[in-house]
């Protein structure tokens, strides 16, 4: 996933859910989440920034865990026409 495409993820989840000062935001070491940038709108938005040990993806297998299922029983095996018709089946 490019920067890019993070940042704007993370913008409108801001956006739509209004997370509270001192949320927990949990992610691997990939480099959108470690860039500059991203890691501003974290600070600039009072989120606790919360990231798995350099090549340990068992520091957070819980949800690791999750979001293979969601891969696993929504993304992989369906094709959907609309964004909207992933979120209806998400959430």
């Amino acid at each position: 996933m490019k920067r890019d495409l993070a940042i704007r993820a993370l913008k409108m989840a801001i956006a739509f859910r209004s997370p509270p000062k001192g949320c927990i935001f949990h992610s691997d070491r990939g480099s959108q989440y470690c860039s500059h940038d991203y890691q501003k709108i974290l600070r600039q938005h009072g989120f606790k920034v919360s990231m798995s040990g350099k090549g340990n993806c068992y520091d957070n297998a819980a949800v690791e865990t999750f979001f293979k299922t969601i891969k696993a029983e929504l993304i992989w095996r369906w094709s959907w026409v609309t964004r909207r018709h992933d979120e209806m089946a998400i959430f």
